[in-house]
């Protein structure tokens, strides 16, 4: 999740947990604590391989393995100091190591993945059912916040710190629902399409949980389409788009090749531009906009040669169309509802 979610996400877990007469220093606790596992992004600026820096985040620092002994370091450092801790060690420990250790759980509800037992080196999981910006997700925490920072002494503070948790534990319950009623309705529009088998994923949109994007892989490329819960009663139209397969497949064997497949669960996109062989990781954008796009290749002759992995920026469209995302959510496209109700809508594109 986005780094103020935490902060507020963190205030509300320790504060609900120490005891009342710490909880303005709770507050203040959980959010520097739940900041802690992302202090991984530091020292992996020294890094000039962006290939790197984005497949080591969320490992070490984000581990259940690592975290109760950051967690027990923490909690005994402070317990030597005296103060708040000294006072009432049970709580705070508690406190300390539930905040840290829900910090991974919730990223692990994104699509871009945590690798919550590292260093076993299973691939990243991503539940992939908020999106890493929801404001509806973070109000709940922000205003428990605030009313339990005005009322930190009084019993309306600790009610509010119960109703946030409520609705934001809620809320992410819902996100889960709403992924599998996606779920189902993708599962039937690749059956239709003969892609039953097809490995698959969906994603929120930007900023909610009502608008969701479906990608399937094909064996020339993937599909990809949207589905609204709100508006949608037709199946998924997906569009299919092709992907060089063969190039990808000629340099499946190079090093940083394997480090991504294994990262984004072998959901990428190859493409060749200026020469270059490029991937994009098809979980964190939608066609032809997407977050990380590595040139990690160079056409030599009728073969690839291996290069220094380079993140590539193009202007992106993404922007300009959230105003027809918001009017996606809450409209069925007329493609979707045109023809018979038993066919398969499924469109055709080249990139």
């Amino acid at each position: 999740m986005d780094s103020i979610t935490h902060l507020f996400y963190g205030g509300v877990i320790c504060a609900a947990i120490a005891p009342k007469a710490h909880r303005r220093a709770a507050l203040l606790a959980g959010a520097a604590l739940n900041t802690v596992p992302d202090l991984d992004v530091l020292p992996l600026l020294l890094s000039d391989d962006p290939v790197l820096r984005m497949t080591c985040h969320r490992a070490a620092t984000h581990s259940w393995l690592v975290l109760p002994l950051i967690a027990w370091a923490i909690w005994w450092c402070f317990k030597r100091r005296g103060g708040r801790v000294t006072a009432a060690p049970a709580r705070w420990w508690w406190a300390i190591f539930i905040c840290l250790m829900a910090h991974p759980l919730l990223d692990s509800f994104t699509v871009y993945g945590t690798q919550l037992l590292w260093p076993i080196p299973l691939p990243p999981l991503m539940w992939s059912t908020l999106f890493i910006i929801d404001p509806l997700f973070t109000l709940p925490w922000l205003l428990a916040c605030i009313v339990a920072w005005w009322a930190w002494n009084k019993p309306l503070g600790q009610r509010a710190l119960t109703v946030g948790l409520v609705l934001g534990v809620g809320y992410l319950g819902w996100s889960v629902v709403a992924k599998a009623l996606v779920a189902r309705q993708a599962d039937r529009a690749l059956v239709a399409m003969g892609l039953a088998d097809a490995p698959r994923f969906s994603v929120p949109m930007p900023f909610n949980t009502l608008l969701w994007q479906v990608t399937a892989m094909t064996p020339d490329g993937f599909v990809q389409g949207e589905y609204s819960l709100v508006a949608d009663h037709h199946p998924i139209v997906l569009r299919r788009y092709t992907s060089d397969t063969q190039a990808l497949a000629a340099v499946a064997t190079l090093p940083v090749v394997q480090r991504l497949t294994w990262f984004n669960h072998g959901f990428q996109k190859a493409q060749v531009r200026d020469g270059q062989l490029i991937l994009s990781d098809l979980r964190m954008g939608s066609e032809p906009d997407y977050t990380f796009n590595f040139a990690i290749a160079q056409r030599d002759g009728s073969g690839w040669r291996a290069i220094a992995p380079q993140q590539l920026r193009w202007p992106w469209q993404a922007s300009k169309r959230l105003p027809d995302m918001w009017q996606r959510i809450w409209h069925e496209p007329a493609q979707a509802t045109a023809g018979n109700s038993g066919a398969t809508p499924a469109a055709s594109a080249s990139k």
